[in-house]
């Protein structure tokens, strides 16, 4: 009995024993769960009041250093932009700036090109990185992306200087025949040639200048300010009245189809501006006797319906690599024949512009040796549609034939 008992004390008191450690476990195992961790102790307790409050609102990508070169507190921009990976500022010249800037406590400055990452391509990240001391530890570094902002400087600064040399060619040739009109007073003959040649550069003048000012027009203006419902038939009738001398000169009939009585909705001058000049490159590229063709239909689109106007023409065509490039501004195909036509390369900058102001779009299609395709898609004035019958039928542009040509005088 005495053996019983003993063992029987030892069981509980072994179970007490048990208990006791399982409780003091539980209790540690608590305590370390609600204790600091030594990451939230740098993003939380390091950081000095309102400074975490304060980068989270900068437009600029913000990273913040401690005494070690470790990331404190970086923003979801500086990621993006490849500055911090695995918790270490990634660009080691601005890593090199942070370690000076804590060491004297001088704010620091410069502007980097970083390789962009993921494309591959080798393409230059336009950076300007500012360092400056965040207290007596922690070292604050905002970075902003130029990239946009150079590429625009460089986009107005070939503007200029396409201005300036497409301004000189024609200023220039006046001021060489106006001495060669002086040198040939005696000579009526060779005075009448050069006021002639003088009368052209005159007139490739001017128009460069109209162009200029057109593109600056609808550039700055809003074309939803005077939208109206506008008539694609009267767009259609004065692009053909504009070219209609020189498509006579070169015996070009220019004739018009598709559906009537369709309605766009925007700037009545911008348009005409710009279906005017997809007709009058057509007629200017096109050789003698040949056909230009205007047709507009209706068509079903997502998120809205559209009219499409397409210019068509059988002219000299543009290779693949230039229709990638052609609505830029001042860029030829053929230069040679841009000067012998007197056209200023804006005239398709200004469609494209039109077209995407009026939330659509212009579209090229051409074969060398054949001829091209300019298709301008404009939404549909809606007022308009919702008055069209429903049975009306829309005739396909691409399988309707055109009327009988409507030859000009």
């Amino acid at each position: 009995m005495d053996v019983n008992a003993a063992v029987a004390a030892l069981a509980a008191i072994a179970g007490v024993c048990t208990g006791v450690i399982a409780m003091l476990a539980f209790r540690w195992s608590e305590r370390d769960q609600t204790r600091p961790t030594r990451t939230s102790l740098h993003t939380d307790a390091v950081l000095p009041p309102g400074v975490d409050t304060v980068l989270s609102v900068l437009r600029s990508s913000a990273v913040v250093l401690d005494e070690s070169d470790s990331v404190v507190k970086a923003s979801s921009a500086a990621y993006a932009l490849g500055l911090v990976r695995g918790g270490k500022l990634a660009v080691e010249p601005m890593l090199n700036m942070a370690r000076d800037t804590r060491r004297d406590g001088e704010i620091r400055q410069v502007e980097l090109d970083l390789a962009r990452r993921g494309t591959g391509r080798g393409e230059a990240l336009a950076v300007s990185a500012r360092v400056a001391p965040l207290g007596s530890r922690l070292v604050l570094l905002l970075v902003e992306d130029l990239t946009e902002a150079r590429r625009i400087e460089a986009v107005r600064r070939d503007f200029v200087a396409n201005v300036s040399h497409e301004l000189k060619t024609p200023t220039g040739a006046l001021s060489l025949l106006s001495e060669a009109v002086m040198d040939a007073s005696d000579d009526p003959e060779a005075v009448t040639r050069f006021a002639g040649r003088m009368q052209i550069e005159a007139t490739r003048l001017t128009n460069l200048v109209q162009e200029l000012i057109d593109l600056s027009r609808v550039q700055n203006d809003d074309p939803l300010e005077d939208s109206e419902p506008v008539s694609v038939d009267e767009l259609v009738a004065e692009a053909i009245d504009r070219s209609r001398h020189t498509a006579s000169t070169k015996q070009i009939t220019m004739v018009s189809g598709g559906a009537a009585d369709l309605h766009v909705w925007g700037s009545r001058g911008q348009l005409a501006a710009a279906l005017g000049n997809l007709v009058e490159n057509a007629v200017n590229y096109s050789p003698a006797r040949t056909r230009v063709g205007i047709a507009a239909r209706h068509i079903a689109a997502p998120g809205g319906d559209l009219i499409e106007i397409a210019v068509t023409d059988q002219g000299i065509g543009i290779s693949e690599r230039d229709r990638e490039r052609i609505f830029e501004r001042f860029y030829r195909v053929d230069p040679a024949r841009s000067r012998a036509t007197g056209g200023t390369g804006l005239g398709l900058a200004i469609v494209k512009h039109v077209a995407a102001s009026h939330g659509g779009e212009v579209t090229v299609w051409s074969t060398e040796g054949q001829g091209s395709t300019f298709t301008l898609r404009l939404p549909e004035a809606g007022s308009v549609r919702d008055r069209r019958p429903a049975s009306s039928p829309t005739p396909d542009l691409m399988t309707e034939p055109l009327p009988a040509p409507e030859v000009l005088p």
